[in-house]
């Protein structure tokens, strides 16, 4: 016998499910494309998001922790102090992109493009950034202890006052890049040319003086 108690929550149930799909008018499925979309502070936890297209988007503060953005078009995106903690942005495109203060610790960002990014005292604590592209970036403050950035591109970053305590940066490229005041102490440097960096003041660094 059906309720009106059954017939309240199966109303709530597909209120609740109709909004988590879709959020501001913009599909939260993988594939997406919501170019220039407003989705500042959207709760996006957990969310499938793979290949999805985002370019020029508003998601300052949004919450996409465990969100899967695998290989996704984020170009010029903002995500100025978002949460993508434990996210999957493996081969994503995050050139030119806003990160300032954005949580990144134990999120997954393999050959990921991050070219020209702007992630001004991000924490990227336990990253995993092997392969990806870094090159001409922002890291100013930013935090990378124990992240894994094997082969990543860093040339032409500027990393005044970094922290890359006990990350493992083998083979990466630092070529021209400015590590004023940055910490390397226990990291794992081999194969790393510092011929053409500025380590003034640079804790760890084989070049520093």
């Amino acid at each position: 016998m059906i309720t009106h108690r059954l017939i309240l929550f199966a109303a709530l149930f597909a209120a609740h499910t109709a909004v988590a799909a879709e959020i501001n008018g913009c599909p939260i499925r993988s594939g997406t494309l919501c170019v220039e979309w407003d989705l500042r502070g959207a709760d996006l936890h957990g969310a499938d998001l793979a290949r999805a297209g985002f370019r020029q988007s508003h998601l300052n503060g949004a919450d996409l922790q465990g969100a899967n953005l695998f290989n996704a078009n984020m170009d010029m995106v903002d995500l100025t102090g978002a949460n993508l903690s434990g996210a999957i942005l493996d081969e994503a495109d995050l050139k030119n992109a806003t990160m300032v203060d954005a949580r990144l610790n134990l999120t997954r960002l393999k050959d990921t493009n991050l070219k020209s990014a702007n992630l001004a005292g991000a924490n990227l604590t336990g990253a995993l950034l092997k392969g990806a592209n870094l090159s001409g970036a922002n890291l100013t403050r930013a935090l990378f202890r124990n992240a894994q950035l094997q082969r990543a591109d860093l040339s032409g970053t500027v990393m005044t006052q970094a922290d890359f305590r006990g990350a493992d940066l083998t083979r990466a490229k630092l070529d021209n890049a400015m590590l004023q005041g940055a910490d390397f102490r226990g990291a794992i440097l081999d194969e790393v040319d510092f011929s053409s960096v500025n380590t003034e003041g640079c804790q760890g660094c084989p070049e520093a003086k």
